[in-house]
């Protein structure tokens, strides 16, 4: 009886006070967010300072401005052109990541293929059941076929070595052999 009473006890914490404990927590992390937002809004802005200088654009002749300008026009492509190499980047490191998921799925998988069944069917029933109506005449493959003939190999002669040395020594020897 012991061991039920330990399984039917209630939590200590009533519902009221773990919802207002729920709320506290979850006014507590908004807040965290908020500031970390901030912060993080603060920092940009501190780099984007950095980075550039406020432009002191009084007391500037009109051929200063028109410097001024290709300047910023030129720094704009430069960093348009760096922005599209890193996209183009990105988008292919997520194209082998998709690709390498689908061969990590596939791998994983526990896919097995069914084991098929030997079906003995002939080759008119075959044609009949790919073209349906339209395979009317019946077709006789065999005699299709040609027919080989095997050529007989041709079969040396076994003579004496001895004789077909001396026959084959000197210049007409090497000459037979040129000829054949």
């Amino acid at each position: 009886m012991a061991d039920q009473t330990k399984k039917i006890q209630k939590s200590k914490i009533s519902s009221s006070r773990r919802l207002g404990l729920k709320i506290r927590l979850l006014t507590v992390a908004s807040q965290m967010l908020q500031e970390e937002r901030e912060q993080k809004k603060k920092e940009r802005e501190d780099c984007l300072e950095e980075r550039l200088p406020p432009l002191n654009l009084s007391g500037l002749s009109l051929q200063d401005l028109l410097d001024l300008c290709k300047d910023l026009h030129l720094k704009i492509d430069v960093v348009d052109e760096e922005w599209y190499d890193i996209n183009l980047k990105v988008s292919k490191n997520n194209k082998e990541i998709e690709n390498m998921n689908l061969k990590i799925i596939e791998i994983q998988s526990k896919f097995k293929k069914p084991t098929l069944k030997r079906v003995k069917i002939s080759a008119e029933d075959m044609l009949s059941i790919l073209l349906g109506s339209k395979h009317k005449e019946s077709i006789d493959f065999k005699a299709n076929l040609k027919t080989v003939k095997k050529e007989e190999e041709k079969k040396e002669e076994v003579t004496d070595w001895r004789k077909n040395v001396e026959a084959m020594s000197g210049m007409e020897g090497r000459k037979k052999l040129f000829d054949t």
